[in-house]
C-alpha cells in the first residue's frame, strides 16, 4: 500500500525547507557571508527558523509514516498533516516577525508542533500496544 498521505505532507515540508533555506542563502549573498553568521542578526534568525523545522520534521514525518503504515485512517492523517504544516508556517512567521522574542505565531507554532508530535506518538503507542 503506497503511503500517499505521508508522502504528500513530506513533500509540502520539503518545499517549506527549501523556501526557508532560500531565505538564508539570500541573506548570505546580500551580506557576503559565506560561513557562520558574521554577526548578522537577520542571518542568525533566518538560520534558526530553518534549523527549527529541520529539527522537528524527521520525527513528525516518521511518526506519520508509522501511523499510516499501521492503518490510521487518512482523515486523521490529513488532520495531523494540516496542523503540522500550519504549525510550521506559524512558527516561521512568528519567529521572524517576533525577531526571536515572543510572538503569537511562534507560541502557537511550537505548541501545535508539540501537539502533533505527542498525538502521533500516542496513536502509534496505542496501536502497537494493542497489536502485541
Amino acid at each position: 500500500m503506497p503511503l500517499i498521505v505521508t508522502g504528500f505532507y513530506a513533500s509540502l515540508t520539503g518545499l517549506l525547507i527549501v523556501a526557508l533555506a532560500y531565505r538564508v542563502v539570500k541573506i548570505r549573498k546580500s551580506q557576503k557571508i559565506g560561513i557562520g553568521d558574521g554577526g548578522n542578526n537577520a542571518l542568525v534568525l533566518a538560520d534558526r527558523v530553518h534549523a527549527n523545522l529541520i529539527e522537528n520534521a524527521p520525527i513528525v514525518l516518521i511518526l506519520m509514516l508509522v501511523a499510516e503504515a499501521g492503518g490510521l485512517a487518512h482523515f486523521y492523517l490529513h488532520c495531523f498533516g494540516t496542523v503540522w504544516i500550519v504549525a510550521r508556517l506559524l512558527h516561521a512567521i512568528g519567529l521572524t516577525q517576533g525577531k526571536g522574542g515572543y510572538h503569537f505565531g511562534r507560541f502557537w507554532g511550537v505548541l501545535l508542533t508539540w501537539l502533533v508530535t505527542l498525538s502521533l506518538a500516542l496513536v502509534n503507542l496505542v496501536h502497537f500496544a494493542q497489536s502485541m
